[in-house]
């Protein structure tokens, strides 16, 4: 899935992308170490390591949740199981944008909680090896800077990788239990 493509994520690239996790995730935890799901948000790439990942949806109907954080946008029902959705960009303070075809869900598992996570788009499931990550950077007082685990240099690109048991504070993630 290229990242500057526009048409629709299909069923088939979702399903490739789904396989990959599920395999990641039957291998053992040596073998998952610097495996990551990389997604676009903007104009940046983002990873997350593989074992928060359970799996990757479509954009479906979100229900609104009231009195909820505004990065929260709702709550969606997976097979069944009803699990809170987090808008990615309103997390990070960027700027909203309207959903579209390439738009996804990543679902993770944080701190034993299923949670949705919005973004632009899925790119693909990619080693990074840590000779090719750097200390995320020093900023004063920045929030987005807590979820950083660090910057994975991939040829001339950098990718930020997410560390996924800070994407949500504990009392955060109380709130959100459903």
């Amino acid at each position: 899935m290229s990242a500057g493509s526009s048409n629709k994520v299909t069923p088939a690239e979702l399903n490739k992308l789904n396989e990959t996790i599920d395999q990641a995730n039957l291998e053992n935890e040596d073998t998952l170490k610097n495996m990551y799901l990389t997604f676009r948000l903007g104009n940046e790439d983002y990873g997350i390591e593989i074992r928060y990942v359970t799996e990757i949806v479509g954009m479906q109907k979100i229900t609104e949740v009231p009195d909820m954080p505004m990065y929260v946008r709702g709550v969606v029902n997976l097979r069944g199981q009803v699990i809170p959705v987090l808008d990615m960009r309103l997390r990070f303070n960027m700027q909203a944008r309207d959903y579209d075809e390439r738009t996804c869900i990543i679902v993770v598992n944080i701190g034993g909680a299923q949670v949705g996570l919005v973004v632009d788009t899925v790119n693909e499931v990619r080693n990074i090896d840590d000779e090719q990550i750097s200390p995320p950077p020093k900023t004063a007082g920045a929030d987005s800077a807590k979820y950083i685990q660090g910057m994975g240099k991939v040829g001339e690109s950098v990718i930020i990788l997410l560390e996924g048991q800070r994407l949500l504070h504990e009392n955060e993630l109380s709130s959100l239990a459903m």
